[in-house]
């Protein structure tokens, strides 16, 4: 198939659904990692077409929603660096922190700009010489090249005024910790596509080699989730646990090297602090030791009060897949996309927002 709307015809679409309902003989329950999946599955209605067969749920491909409350907190204390420019990705400025958001710190005078890429903050670094200007690094292994090809470029043009605050996660140590945890039994994964594009689906071999369930990489299109789906549910009902690439327009099983080269070539991995799940082991990534003079977690060591979650919120269970949003306490009542309490209901890519946006009100 050459175009998307061949991904979105209606006949492949019910000969996928009527194979995965005959297929699946009892209740198989699946986790779509990415928050890209989450709402297309809304917003194709695959959920109710594919219930009571399959269950889904979702799980914490948002980097938006798993960025910890202490990360937040530094952030907002960065941006009020005294002259410094703080340069992040529009979905950051209205995630709460402790102690508010980075919106509301714009509002009391601290320079947050928002920016499309890294390249725009570099542009603000080399037009604004005497400030400094630190860039929110935000994302899995999709953003975290962007990120590093503009610290490579500030330093093949010798910038000193350009930083990252590097909160970058790693994928697959947060499907490691959610079934390490044993707190939700899945038996099968629906692998990100667009981090798949960069890792290459051979980086999901563990899941049937070390806990004997199957991945599919996906797409985004409604044949592409389906497709994964019904792959999924063969391996499942077959007990052939495997890798299977359902994404092969997008993604090659050993990735893309040149960007995997470029990650190694700037970042390490490192234990990152995970809203939900607490430190994960090698999950996150800081700046080589050759790079730390471009670190603003070291070149501005702000000081900053011990985090604390919102009262109510139960983004962490959401992420980990433990329940769903309308299981919340807080959701469609104080939690809501104009008066958001927690980040699941912020981002674009957050499940809480998902389920608010297609779900129908019980």
């Amino acid at each position: 198939m050459k175009y998307i709307d061949e991904f979105r015809d209606p006949a492949l679409a019910r000969q996928l659904v009527e194979s995965i309902r005959r297929r699946a003989d009892r209740p198989i329950r699946l986790m779509e990692f990415c928050g890209g999946h989450t709402h297309a599955i809304f917003r194709f209605g695959l959920r109710q077409l594919l219930a009571p067969h399959v269950i889904l749920r979702s799980g914490p491909g948002c980097p938006v929603c798993v960025t910890a409350a202490a990360d937040l907190d530094r952030a907002i204390a960065l941006a009020q660096v005294p002259g410094a420019i703080l340069a992040t990705f529009g979905d950051m400025v209205r995630v709460p922190g402790s102690q508010g958001d980075l919106q509301t710190a714009r509002a009391h005078g601290a320079d947050v700009r928002i920016v499309y890429s890294a390249l725009d903050a570099l542009e603000l670094a080399r037009h604004a010489p005497e400030r400094p200007v630190i860039f929110l690094g935000v994302g899995f292994e999709t953003t975290a090249p962007t990120i590093a090809a503009a610290l490579v470029q500030a330093e093949s043009e010798a910038l000193p005024n350009f930083y990252v605050f590097s909160i970058h996660k790693l994928t697959p140590p947060a499907i490691r910790a959610i079934l390490n945890a044993g707190e939700v039994a899945l038996e099968g994964v629906i692998g990100p596509g667009h981090v798949s594009t960069i890792t290459g689906s051979d980086a999901w071999d563990f899941l049937p080699r070390e806990y004997g369930i199957p991945c599919a990489v996906s797409g985004f299109e409604p044949l592409d989730i389906l497709g994964a789906i019904e792959a999924l549910v063969r391996c499942v009902t077959e007990s052939r646990p495997t890798v299977v690439n359902a994404y092969a327009r997008g993604v090659r099983p050993a990735g893309n090297r040149v960007a995997q080269e470029l990650l190694a070539r700037v970042f390490v991995p490192a234990t990152a602090e995970w809203r939900g799940f607490g430190p994960i082991p090698e999950s996150g990534l800081t700046l080589r030791p050759e790079l730390a003079h471009r670190d603003a977690a070291l070149r501005f060591p702000v000081a900053v009060a011990p985090a604390r979650e919102p009262p109510g919120c139960r983004c962490g269970a959401v992420l980990r897949g433990v329940l769903e949003p309308p299981e919340c306490p807080l959701f469609r009542r104080a939690c809501t996309p104009r008066n958001p309490v927690g980040p699941c209901m912020v981002s674009a890519e957050g499940a809480c927002a998902a389920y608010f946006q297609y779900a129908a009100v019980e």
